[in-house]
């Protein structure tokens, strides 16, 4: 067959005067007579093509999903992608070397910042791996505080969120004591707090708004009972542009996911932990903090403050043993906050709410239904009841092209035939429509 021009070139270059010569090693029997390949198409016409397949998809924009528990769909400005995409931070790792990585290190500085004035703490590294992975190192935090070879948890937490927590716990001799919740409100269950409360225990654990979504509001009364133990206190926060942070609250740590600041739900990952404390307890905080100093001719830098990991001390000295973070992720955070402002994040969580009220109401109104579960207030997201069994009522949305609520009946026995819904600014009123008209359909 004939060659076209850049072909023989190619063959020149590479010392070769035939195809026969470029294909000498491959046997005959098993070489193919051409391939049938398509025309080519314009870069247009090819778009096209592929958008047309990736219809068949199904994506939170495409169906309506309404899965929350941890991980949550919200808008992501295209200028929080673009940076986060920039050579010089997608490809950085960690910044050992300041005087070539201020531009990452003041990224995180930024995070750093921003997380600190929502949560109201003295100091926030950068940072942990996910929400998860934080709980596990305040538990380990809250016996360097105080001792003590119990950690009291809050039964309205994530399942997977107790049991990373119970693993970090374990290899330190520490016992995860869980802590019920009250069945009315979802929230502390107080007197259960106080006879679980022995000289053993390190500290207690709470989320605002916790796994159903609820608002814990009896923070003070639990700082009280107390006392001098290490108050944790996981949050939403993209919630804190709305509530009381828990730094107000008297938290000593604080901990989340900053996954809802311009990161996709990605299947569950990447997301980035956030994890902050009070100054008094700083040297015995994991992971790493960037700080702003300033170099030998007075300008402003930026490098890392402390870094208490085994690959900068000793062993024995070191408060974790994480090698990385989600650097990226936090930069992305940190740029998507920048983007929104703080009139925008008012704005995103004042939808958040609405759209839980708006959702919740339509629902209770459904007989056989009874939303939210709990009465205490809520933020985006709240648990569903049914005289109907959970799980069919989830088939039955997705046969109509929903994803509907987390299925709690496997942790949550107690809820009898329950589900969690989230719902953020992504969803609009036909979404909600779409909802409340299919679970009409299948009561």
């Amino acid at each position: 067959m004939g060659l076209s021009k850049c072909s023989l070139e190619m063959l020149q270059e590479m010392g070769l005067r035939s195809v026969e010569e470029l294909f000498a090693d491959i046997p005959r029997e098993v070489r193919t007579n051409g391939l049938k390949l398509p025309d080519g198409m314009s870069e247009l016409e090819l778009r096209r093509e592929l958008e047309s397949m990736l219809a068949v998809n199904k994506t939170a924009n495409s169906r309506p999903c309404f899965l929350g528990a941890g991980i949550y769909n919200h808008f992501i400005p295209a200028a929080v992608r673009t940076i986060v995409g920039r050579s010089e931070f997608i490809t950085s790792y960690t910044p050992y070397q300041p005087e070539i990585s201020q531009g990452m290190l003041q990224a995180l500085f930024e995070y750093q910042s921003y997380m600190a004035e929502l949560t109201a703490m003295d100091v926030v590294n950068s940072s942990m791996y996910d929400a998860s992975t934080a709980l596990g190192e305040a538990v380990l935090m809250s016996s360097r505080i105080g001792g003590g070879k119990e950690f009291l948890v809050s039964g309205a937490v994530s399942p997977e969120k107790r049991e990373v927590a119970r693993l970090y716990a374990k290899g330190a001799g520490i016992k995860l004591v869980d802590v019920g919740y009250d069945r009315s409100t979802g929230t502390v269950d107080l007197g259960d707090l106080r006879s679980k409360l022995t000289p053993e225990a390190s500290g207690f654990y709470f989320e605002s708004p916790n796994f159903f979504g609820a608002l814990e509001g009896r923070a003070k009364e639990i700082r009280e009972t107390l006392g001098q133990k290490t108050m944790v206190v996981g949050v939403n926060p993209m919630s804190l542009a709305l509530l009381r942070p828990p730094g107000e609250m008297g938290a000593d740590i604080v901990i989340g996911d900053a996954q809802v600041f311009g990161a996709p739900m990605s299947l569950g990952g990447p997301t980035v932990g956030l994890f902050g404390c009070r100054s008094e307890h700083v040297r015995k905080m994991p992971g790493r903090i960037i700080g702003m100093t300033a170099d030998i001719e007075g300008r402003t830098a930026f490098c890392m403050t402390l870094q208490t990991r085994e690959q900068h001390i000793r062993r024995s000295k070191a408060t974790s043993n994480i090698c990385s973070n989600e650097a990226l992720v936090a930069l992305g955070a940190a740029a998507y906050l920048a983007v929104v402002g703080k009139t925008g994040l008012r704005e995103i969580a004042s939808k958040n709410v609405r759209n839980m009220r708006d959702l919740s109401s339509r629902i209770s109104k459904i007989p056989g239904f009874r939303a939210p579960h709990f009465s205490s207030p809520h933020f985006n997201e709240f648990v569903v009841t049914s005289d109907r069994k959970a799980s069919d009522i989830d088939r039955a949305l997705l046969s109509k092209g929903i994803q509907g609520g987390l299925v709690l009946g496997r942790h949550f026995p107690e809820l009898g035939e329950a589900a969690l819904y989230a719902t953020t600014e992504m969803h609009t009123r036909k979404d909600h429509d779409r909802l409340v008209e299919a679970l009409e359909a299948v009561r």
